[in-house]
């Protein structure tokens, strides 16, 4: 870290603009196309550590997922802080400056760079006089309109009630719903106190939603759960893409494949885990599979709610950790996404990380990568570069079987040779009068198939 760019305590606190934030829409025909009308939003940032780089392209990334959610970005603001503010995040002083601001650009929402409290995002919206939204509720927003799937939607509503449970506003704990019963009795009904406020009534509604949408998704769980027991049976070695949002983890899925998977250059374009069936170059079977990307701060709402749908990293034989090449700060996003494998349980699976976009990345970013990543390999899903390299190094990082089987199968059990070549790795194979002789290395279960034909 340059002395340069590092924090000095000594620094001015002030708000800091960020240049280079607003979208820029050409022709109004674009704006008249949108099938709602755009939010007009300010961004601010509170700077607690790092450079000012570094503050200023978490900055970058915020602006980014807001255009994704579909706003215009107005301008943008970080501020030097030991902490954020407990009760307006910036402080009461800059909070004044960010509603002058606001006023100034026509904003009507304001996005923070981090997830404020209840009392904090009231607090705010009192001083600026406009909607203010957290990088939390942004990226919620973001996957509520990007689901397809009944349990991508399912997942995604529950991360949101999980967010919203601790941000209910009601009409405070003083205004009951129901009045506790009158009557100079003694006991029973006539004592039981002034009853449940209208937001204790919100509450408890909510946390039975939200038990309901658990119950809901753990049955959908259950099919995929089948097809992974099912795979595990046959000891089909599985293949875990996972990486930063837009880091062309869908894309190389399609060029490993052909799947013709949904590709997008967008933030979250993928939420549904996609899995396929492909062979290495020597003819042995594993499966692919795709997943939600990471993003730093991802909220663990969302963590916790896709929970099922990353258990296909955490369950992998490999995990291809694809990295964005031509990124400014790819390191901070490979932080990122291991900090997330991490907490669902991936991090002692072997890892490759695949550096993509090499035919538009920066040779020196390429070069500090590979220095910082010893093993790494870089492609590009576009152009194809790197492909084959990358299906080779696949084949020697998968699990390799154990058992070493001898069998001659008779020409009518061309059904057994094509699960030896397909779930075991064949030595040798020759064709005799009685039929073909094959030497492999196989799995237990398949072994003991074959015992009959063993020579």
């Amino acid at each position: 870290m340059g002395t340069a760019d590092a924090i000095d305590a000594t620094e001015d606190t002030g708000l800091r603009h960020v240049s280079g934030l607003s979208t820029d829409l050409r022709d109004v025909v674009e704006v008249e196309q949108r099938e709602v009308r755009l939010e007009r939003v300010v961004l601010a940032g509170v700077w607690t550590s790092g450079t000012v780089a570094e503050a200023e392209s978490s900055l970058a990334e915020l602006a980014a997922l807001a255009e994704t959610a579909g706003a215009l970005v107005l301008d943008g603001v970080v501020q030097r802080r030991d902490k954020p503010d407990p009760a307006t995040y910036i402080g009461s002083g800059k909070a004044a400056e960010l509603r002058d601001l606001v006023e100034q650009t026509g904003a009507d929402t304001v996005v923070c760079d981090g997830e404020l409290s209840p009392a904090q995002l009231v607090r705010l919206e009192e001083v600026v006089k406009v909607k203010v939204v957290d990088r939390t509720a942004l990226i919620l927003d973001i996957f509520a309109q990007r689901a397809t799937s009944s349990e991508g939607k399912a997942q995604v509503a529950l991360a949101q009630m999980q967010y919203m449970l601790p941000r209910l506003r009601g009409w405070g704990a003083s205004l009951s719903r129901q009045m506790g019963g009158g009557g100079s009795g003694g006991g029973g009904m006539a004592t039981r106190g002034p009853g449940e406020t209208k937001i204790e009534t919100d509450r408890r509604r909510l946390r039975d939603k939200m038990a309901k949408m658990r119950r809901d998704i753990e049955d959908m769980k259950t099919s995929r759960d089948l097809k992974r027991q099912e795979r595990r049976r046959n000891k089909v070695p599985s293949v875990a893409l996972a990486g930063y949002t837009n880091a062309g983890k869908s894309s190389l899925l399609n060029r490993l494949t052909g799947a013709g998977v949904h590709v997008q250059n967008a933030l979250f374009a993928t939420l549904d885990p996609t899995v396929r069936r492909t062979e290495t170059p020597g003819g042995r079977a594993y499966t692919l599979a795709d997943t939600v990307g990471f993003v730093r701060h991802l909220p663990h709402q969302l963590v916790d709610a896709f929970r099922s749908t990353l258990e296909e990293v955490a369950e992998a034989d490999l995990i291809l950790h694809v990295v964005d090449g031509s990124h400014p700060d790819p390191e901070a996003q490979i932080e990122a996404v291991r900090a997330v494998v991490g907490e669902v349980g991936g991090a002692g699976v072997p890892e490759v990380v695949v550096i993509n976009k090499a035919d538009v990345a920066d040779p020196e970013t390429l070069d500090r990568l590979l220095a910082a990543e010893p093993g790494a390999i870089t492609v590009s899903a576009r152009s194809g570069e790197g492909i084959d390299a990358l299906r080779a190094r696949i084949e020697r990082e998968l699990p390799h079987p154990d058992t070493e089987i001898e069998v001659l199968l008779p020409y009518t059990a061309g059904h057994l040779v094509a699960r030896i070549h397909s779930l075991g790795e064949v030595l040798a194979e020759t064709h005799e009068e009685d039929g073909t002789r094959i030497k492999a290395n196989v799995e237990a279960p398949l072994a003991a198939e074959l015992a009959d034909y063993a020579v």
